[in-house]
């Protein structure tokens, strides 16, 4: 039987403090920074009425749930919905059908998801359990970043300007910078264990620009499940996570032997930066602590820190990226699609576009860009969204011409880049696809401003079917797919200079975004929308939109 209940989301203005005496209002839900988990189980239903009571427009997107035939209550701006304007509310319907673990929810509207953003947890349904032993406790960690300035003026001069984002003055462990950052050490977030008992830590990266390796110091950790999926279990030492994506972890609290042992561990994320152009970057650490309950009083000593692999070691990102695999058990099986009925090979690349007089602050006076296949986004600019536009037959609003492949094909990651690929134009380009058609992509990397991409596509979970360095070899790189266990994900990490195969079932009918998951390469124009078209019967159909849609 499916359950339903309600929530009450409410977009409201806080004063917070971080860094000392930088006391700014931030966007928040409920005036909490991070925001509220939503908890559910799988087979739920959760309604959940946004209300905006702040000083702007926004959304909010469900991040990981695949929302079937229900692309109404999505959340990407201008994609599925117009924005909730202040006054004004909404009512999302969030449906987790196949979702298990830990996904999460945040703005998708500007760079507001920088403190608009909260966990989801999904439980086994009712009759059901963990496929690991159930752990004594849980504990949630949000990995993100903190800015002094008013992040609505982050966004807006560089839209204005053409240029990179400010860099973030701090990353955060739920919303706290930290011990190793000025005057942040009183209110380091901090988890008491338990010798001898095992913990699921549920680790969520919602920072707009950086990825992290992270670890908790002294102990290793066992990776369980990646964007609301099991995993076959996974033991490290550290994990890699990328902006967008979550996993559950196990720890097992096996340190503290007696009154001699250390007692306090740092739980530590650092940054990963492969970029081959080098730059500016936000490389502070950020901590937590780890601290084991004693039966003694005893001073306060300070945690062990254990070292992570250096911030642009990309083998060490691939090394542990190689090592996940879908549990794939009788429960929870893999459905590898076998065959495929389209396939696209989409490029990632940061380009540029002319400013008059070179009066922008991009590379020699141009404005900044992104692009797949060299298509840069743009969104609609009569202000209606492309799911309206689709539902109802509106004309001019978008375009069908998606390429399935980049316009010229070179050595993507030689220093030879052809001039003409630099620069791009803006358009609001779609790719149709019939409904249950199965579809392989390979995306690649380019020597474009060189970086890893956290890619995420909405609407749908897909098989990483494979992955590697250097441009795509169709020939050879296929032998070495994995169709029998490949991680079942939302967002895949491409690497840089390199690629990465995804597969799934468009089984899913609606409009669906897909877009880097770095901030600023999405408002660049690093993104594209797929339209699933209707199946036959009922059960394949959008469903019909809402009384309350916010209107444009």
């Amino acid at each position: 039987m499916v359950k339903s209940s309600m929530l009450f989301l409410q977009i409201q203005e806080a004063t917070y403090t971080r860094l000392c005496n930088n006391t700014k209002n931030i966007l928040t839900v409920n005036g909490l920074y991070p925001g509220p988990t939503i908890s559910a189980r799988k087979g739920d239903i959760v309604y959940v009425k946004v209300i905006n009571r702040g000083n702007k427009n926004i959304t909010i997107h469900w991040h990981g749930v695949n929302q079937p035939r229900d692309p109404w209550s999505d959340g990407p701006e201008y994609i599925t919905q117009c924005p909730i304007q202040p006054r004004a509310n909404y009512t999302q319907r969030i449906s987790f059908t196949e979702e298990e673990g830990t996904l999460w929810w945040h703005a998708h509207s500007e760079f507001d998801r920088a403190t608009v953003h909260g966990a989801i947890v999904i439980y086994p349904k009712l009759g059901t359990t963990f496929p690991f032993r159930k752990p004594d406790k849980e504990f949630t960690l949000i990995l993100g970043e903190w800015w002094n300035k008013n992040i609505t003026d982050v966004y807006q001069t560089a839209v204005d300007n053409g240029g990179q984002f400010d860099l973030s003055d701090a990353n955060t462990i739920n919303g706290q910078p930290g011990d190793f950052m000025p005057c942040s050490a009183n209110d380091t977030f901090k988890v008491q264990v338990e010798q001898g008992k095992t913990y699921l830590l549920r680790l969520i990266n919602a920072a707009l620009e950086n990825s992290f390796f992270f670890a908790v110091s002294g102990h290793n950790v066992t990776l369980v499940g990646t964007d609301g999926s099991y995993t076959k279990p996974y033991v490290n030492e550290f994990v890699m996570i990328t902006q967008g994506q979550t996993m559950d972890l196990l720890l097992q609290a096996n340190q503290f032997q007696n009154s001699s042992s250390p007692y306090r561990y740092y739980i530590i994320a650092a940054l990963y930066f492969d970029s081959n152009v080098g730059g500016p970057r936000d490389y502070n650490v950020t901590v937590a602590i780890l601290e084991y309950k004693t039966n003694h009083s005893t001073p306060s000593i300070r945690p062990v820190l254990t070292s992570l692999p250096y911030f642009n070691d990309t083998n060490a990102s691939a090394a542990f990226a190689s090592g996940l695999r879908s549990l794939a058990s009788s429960d929870h099986p893999t459905v590898v699609p076998q065959t495929v009925n389209v396939q696209m090979y989409i490029t990632l690349s940061v380009n540029e576009q002319s400013c008059p007089n070179d009066s922008c602050a991009g590379v020699n006076g141009t404005r900044f860009a992104a692009s797949m296949n060299n298509a840069s986004f743009q969104s609609p600019k009569s202000k209606i969204d492309v799911l309206d536009a689709y539902y109802n037959s509106i004309a001019g609003v978008y375009t069908t011409d998606f390429p399935d492949q980049p316009p010229l094909f070179f050595n993507f990651t030689g220093d030879n880049i052809p001039e003409e690929l630099y620069f791009v134009d803006k358009s609001t380009k779609v790719k149709v696809l019939e409904y249950n058609t199965t579809v392989e992509i390979v995306f690649q990397g380019t020597n474009m401003a060189a970086v890893m991409h956290p890619v995420h596509l909405h609407g749908h979970s897909f098989y990483v079917i494979g992955r590697g360095l250097g441009n795509f070899n169709n020939k050879t790189d296929p032998l070495s797919y994995n169709l029998v266990d490949p991680p079942f994900e939302s967002t895949v990490g491409v690497p840089m200079n390199g690629w990465a195969t995804i597969r799934f079932r468009a089984a899913n009918p609606g409009v669906w975004y897909m877009h880097c998951h770095n901030e600023e390469h999405a408002i660049w124009g690093m993104d594209v929308v797929f339209i699933t078209k209707n199946g036959y019967s009922t059960e394949a159909k959008i469903v019909p939109p809402p009384a309350d849609k916010p209107p444009c």
